[in-house]
């Protein structure tokens, strides 16, 4: 897993960096954009998949892992991150890189069923339910970056 690092963000906190990735899952239904939010493993917030980039995967790789381990879907990946969110935890900072995920399968089972829930929601439901303000900017930004990404 990607361990703590410094960035010019925290090397004067001297606080710990977490390099994680994050999937962005989405599908049209009758024409209008969905996209897949999940609980985080308490059950108390409304996120996206996301986790620790492993030192054996690439960002994308990672983002295309979470989205299985913890939403149970499979699909197609941006090859470009769409931006990026930060947030606190384990007494440090993480910085976490979006990629566009068009979900092609959805499973009734996977690993982490027996503790998230997910739901299927508009853009600006899925804006207001998220904690952070950078992931609720590119949740609005949705409709436009997967027209241009060309995977929708």
């Amino acid at each position: 897993m990607k361990h703590p690092t410094s960035s010019s963000d925290a090397a004067s906190s001297s606080a710990p960096v977490y390099i994680q990735s994050a999937a962005l899952p989405f599908k049209f239904k009758n024409g209008i954009l969905q996209l897949l939010l999940i609980t985080n493993r308490k059950g108390k917030r409304w996120v996206i998949p996301k986790g620790l980039v492993e030192d054996d995967l690439t960002a994308l790789e990672s983002a295309v892992r979470e989205a299985w381990e913890e939403a149970g879907i499979e699909g197609r990946i941006s090859r470009k991150s769409v931006g990026e969110f930060r947030y606190r935890k384990w007494g440090g900072t993480c910085i976490v890189e979006v990629f566009l995920f068009k979900v092609t399968e959805v499973m009734k089972e996977w690993p982490e069923d027996d503790f998230r829930q997910r739901e299927w929601v508009g853009v600006e439901e899925a804006a207001g339910r998220v904690r952070e303000k950078e992931l609720r900017k590119i949740i609005r930004q949705a409709p436009e970056l997967i027209e241009k990404a060309n995977i929708g």
